[in-house]
């Protein structure tokens, strides 16, 4: 029988393509503005718990390779989860965060060819105002940054096409650097999102 789940916290993300991801615009069927697609995801769960499991103050990481367009599949993906975790806590977070539990990244899944392994990593997550970052040691610098608009207020995007949320801050990545296995991304001054997350399942 599946787990009862719940996770509130915040996402961010930072890719490769130029501001803004035309993925958001036409459903993940359009070629990303370089051919291919290379992308972070960062969680941060602020309360949260799987069955009996407390996840509260967790953080997990995505990391996702697409050599064309997102919707044709053939991913390569990767996930880092907070060393803190226990070994429950992180069987519950993989659950999660693979998609198997019912989550809204259950929709990759099928797109995924290459599973790398997980791993379990020390994860900083920081939101301060409109600036989100991501540190794993040796692995990913990343922060971005939201776009202001009038009145100096962050831009945000409703209704879009994203599994993670449909209300997205649109962000660049100041700095945005990733490297292992096989991925090596670059993406400062490429395109980047934030949003609040709240999910369940079961």
């Amino acid at each position: 029988m599946a787990e009862k789940w719940q996770i509130e916290g915040e996402y961010f993300e930072s890719c490769n393509c130029e501001v803004l991801c035309p993925c958001l615009l036409s459903r993940a069927e359009a070629r990303p503005t370089e051919g291919h697609c290379d992308v972070v995801m960062a969680f941060h769960i602020a309360k949260g718990t799987y069955g009996k499991v407390e996840l509260s103050g967790l953080n997990a990481v995505a990391a996702l390779y697409t050599p064309g367009v997102m919707s044709a599949g053939n991913w390569t993906s990767g996930l880092y989860v907070d060393q803190r975790a226990s070994s429950e806590q992180r069987q519950a977070l993989e659950q999660i965060m693979l998609g198997k539990a019912g989550s809204p990244l259950g929709r990759f899944a099928p797109l995924i060819t290459n599973r790398l392994p997980t791993r379990s990593v020390p994860i900083t997550f920081v939101s301060e105002g409109r600036v989100r970052k991501l540190i794993i040691p040796n692995i990913a610098d990343v922060t971005v940054e939201g776009i202001v608009g009038i009145g100096e207020q962050v831009v945000f995007l409703d209704h879009v096409a994203h599994p993670v949320a449909r209300r997205l801050a649109a962000a660049r990545g100041s700095e945005s650097h990733f490297k292992d296995h096989s991925l090596s991304f670059t993406n400062s001054g490429r395109n980047g999102h934030f949003a609040p997350i709240k999910w369940s399942g079961a």
